[in-house]
């Protein structure tokens, strides 16, 4: 169970999460909420979740989803996967 500031935050940018029946958007896992906060979410939207999670758990979750699989690694956009790499790579390290 997500924490009562996680789960406010999902609340916020529940549009970005509008796949997920809303009873269930409490409870999605942290590898989602990365995954889709750095996908589709504005820059307020990353920076709120580098302030909840901290950068160090947020890059250590992305760099485990890319290292998962090919197909894992596929659910980043492009420019997105290649940009936080570099982010991660200079502040995470």
């Amino acid at each position: 169970m997500n924490s009562p500031e996680i789960q406010q935050f999902i609340k916020e940018n529940s549009a970005l999460f509008w796949y997920i029946p809303e009873e269930k958007k409490p409870e999605i896992s942290e590898e989602l909420l990365v995954e889709t906060i750095l996908n589709y979410g504005d820059m307020e939207a990353v920076r709120k979740l580098f302030h909840l999670l901290g950068v160090q758990k947020v890059a250590g979750i992305f760099s485990h989803t890319v290292n998962l699989s090919e197909r894992r690694k596929g659910n980043y956009h492009e420019l997105i996967l290649h940009y936080f790499t570099l982010v991660f790579k200079r502040y995470a390290n």
